[in-house]
């Protein structure tokens, strides 16, 4: 529409111009009467008609530079939204191949969902008793499970450790909480007869030693550190739990 507009005004002002062009010495004589004497009029008509141009000209170039940029824009934009998804399927992809990744993501998610939720509270439900609680709970358990997140970014956690931590995630990303809450008791407490962490009782194979090797060992035994991040693990399982309407009461620890 505006470049149709503008097409017109040229035109119209090229009529113009050439109407004037075409004044006989008499009407010159006229408007200004002398030889030699420029009409004054005569130029500020022609002066106006050459701004008028120049400024029709400038607003063409402008649209035209407007509609190329916001051709590109939306160019861009649809470059860019099919960069993220397809980021975004490789991402989920590269989580069933990266444990450690999955792990983390998982857990920080949660603890994310958590934090997001305690701040929209009403103001009363956050002064009071309960919801004080709730706030330390959850600052207890981002300062204790900060050393898991470090391990996890590093590749450094053990295997025995991250194996029990995959199946706790899986678990729950399945819904299956109380298969989780087993996973984890596997990890916490353990289910072999020497809990202490033995794992060599002698020099000689036995047919008990599968009972008694590192996957069965309680590896909250072994450090303060684990003892912490794993009960912030815990914590976290139990939110999400709360998070799932959708699951079964069944599949929910009571």
């Amino acid at each position: 529409e505006n470049e149709a507009r503008i097409g017109r005004l040229k035109a119209a002002l090229e009529k113009q111009s050439q109407t004037l062009q075409g004044l006989s010495e008499l009407e010159e004589y006229r408007l200004g009467k002398g030889h030699g004497i420029r009409n004054p009029f005569l130029g500020r008509e022609k002066d106006n008609q050459q701004k008028q141009a120049s400024m029709l000209a400038a607003m063409g170039e402008a649209s035209q530079k407007k509609k190329a940029r916001l051709d590109n824009d939306s160019a861009n934009k649809a470059s860019t939204e099919t960069d993220n998804a397809n980021y975004k399927k490789e991402e989920e992809g590269d989580d069933q191949s990266d444990p450690p990744k999955m792990i983390y993501k998982f857990l920080k998610g949660l603890l994310k969902q958590w934090e997001q939720e305690l701040a929209e509270r009403p103001e009363s439900v956050a002064r009071s008793v309960a919801g004080r609680n709730e706030s330390k709970t959850l600052k207890q358990c981002k300062d204790y499970i900060r050393p898991l997140f470090k391990l996890l970014k590093s590749r450094k956690l053990e295997d025995g450790l991250q194996f029990h931590l995959l199946k706790i995630v899986n678990f729950a990303k399945e819904g299956e909480f109380v298969k989780a809450h087993d996973a984890y008791m596997d990890v916490a407490i353990g289910r072999a007869a020497w809990p202490i962490g033995v794992t060599m009782v002698g020099i000689h194979a036995r047919s008990g030693r599968a009972k008694i090797e590192s996957s069965n060992v309680a590896h909250v035994m072994n450090s303060e550190l684990q003892r912490k991040y794993l009960t912030s693990v815990k914590r976290l399982l139990s939110y999400a739990q709360k998070t799932r309407p959708d699951v079964d009461p069944s599949k929910k620890v009571a």
